[in-house]
């Protein structure tokens, strides 16, 4: 029996280990709620992942006495949700405290830092405490990318793992390749939308949005192309909204340009096109059907490559830059004032570094598990030509 406690979950978890956002925060009662289901991702991911009997989201704010003594009496190790920690502004409300007073291991599941545009990264003491706790509690502390690593080592904490994200491996397959079809066969794509963004990670603002109107649209043009939001609030509400909440946002964002009235193709396009879900098998579903997903949003374009489904990212800063690294995932610097071409990045070859280093990274996230006596579903990967895929993709397509 394995009873596990979460730290910082994203969502509310049904059938064992599925994940959707929350119902008592739905769309229908908080339509101006902003939430990322790309951390939803990563927190059902997780889950695929490991073996449990009970699963609790930790308290942070307010536990008692006899909640640290249940936590330490009955449970096997609280996890901390893998997601963008290590920035300057991270707040843990009471976490240093509470995770001072467990006496089970603490684990970290792909933790990453964010650098800024400009200037040293500097992390408030909290976070320092937090990681430090972290560090004692567990065998090996499991991190995004070599950016992250190099952090902590700078801090005096010498054993982070690289793992990536949990949500790449959520499929449990050892085999999983990318193999690209013929361009001229590609119909479906879906293309990750990511307009907010924080001025003090994405250097050039007009540069960031006006080329992700415009690959929007030049892919539309190719191919039968879906806008997946992620968190936008102003896409939901054009989604699910009322006709005065769809006409108040497309007022907004025809006042922010990125909507340009009834004859823009990318209004139109909203119209048609435009997609949200608030539960990750809705979304991985949609992904599934795709022969490409691609865009700004690390996480959905993530769960598409679990899916054997070719994905390229757009780099914008130091997180996106290191998971593409992490996984060696084709990439085009949005700040690197090219145009992009999609042929540019439809080479096999290319590819071959992400599949290769997928299968050096499954690797490392299982060793990451076992080292830290974490039981797991994740299969041997010496043994893969011997185990059949999980969930491929490409056979649900041709399905």
């Amino acid at each position: 029996m394995k009873k596990i406690l979460v730290i910082s979950p994203s969502g509310e978890v049904y059938d064992h280990d599925c994940v959707r956002w929350y119902s008592s925060m739905s769309f229908d009662k908080a339509p101006d709620h902003y939430h990322n289901i790309g951390d939803a991702f990563v927190f059902d991911s997780s889950l695929k992942l490991l073996r449990f009997t009970h699963l609790e989201p930790l308290k942070i704010r307010t536990p008692t006495d006899a909640d640290i003594e249940r936590y330490n009496a009955e449970y096997d190790y609280a996890f901390l949700r893998g997601s963008n920690y290590l920035h300057p502004s991270m707040g843990w409300e009471n976490a240093p405290t509470v995770l001072e007073k467990l006496r089970i291991p603490i684990i970290a599941f792909g933790i990453g830092a964010q650098a800024p545009s400009k200037g040293p990264l500097v992390l408030n003491e909290a976070t320092r405490r937090v990681l430090a706790l972290i560090a004692e509690r567990s065998v090996s502390l499991g991190v995004r990318g070599a950016y992250t690593a190099d952090v902590l080592w700078s801090l005096g904490i010498r054993n982070a793992r690289i793992i990536g994200c949990p949500t790449v491996f959520r499929n449990n397959d050892p085999n999983l390749r990318i193999d690209l079809p013929p361009l001229e066969n590609v119909r479906e794509v879906a293309y990750t939308l990511r307009r907010e963004v924080d001025r003090t990670y994405a250097k050039d603002l007009p540069r960031y949005l006006d080329l992700q109107r415009d690959t929007i649209l030049d892919l539309s043009r190719r191919f039968n192309l879906d806008v997946l939001a992620q968190g936008e609030v102003e896409e939901k509400n054009i989604l699910w909204g009322n006709p005065e909440q769809r006409e108040r946002n497309v007022a907004k964002l025809r006042a922010e340009n990125w909507l340009r009235g009834e004859d823009d193709p990318l209004e139109r396009l909203y119209d048609t096109n435009l997609f949200y879900a608030d539960s990750v098998a809705e979304f991985e579903q949609k992904l599934r059907a795709k022969d490409l997903v691609l865009g700004y949003r690390l996480h959905g374009n993530l769960l598409g490559l679990a899916n054997r489904v070719p994905s390229v990212y757009f780099t914008y800063d130091s997180r996106t830059a290191e998971f593409a690294e992490t996984l060696q995932i084709p990439s085009f610097d949005v700040f690197s004032n090219r145009a992009f071409q999609l042929e540019d990045y439809w080479d096999q070859g290319l590819f071959e570094r992400f599949n290769r280093a997928y299968y050096q990274r499954y690797r490392e996230m299982r060793l990451f598990l076992d080292e830290n006596g974490i039981a797991h579903k994740m299969l041997d990967e010496t043994e893969a030509g011997r185990v059949q895929p999980a969930v491929s993709a490409i056979q649900d397509r041709a399905a």
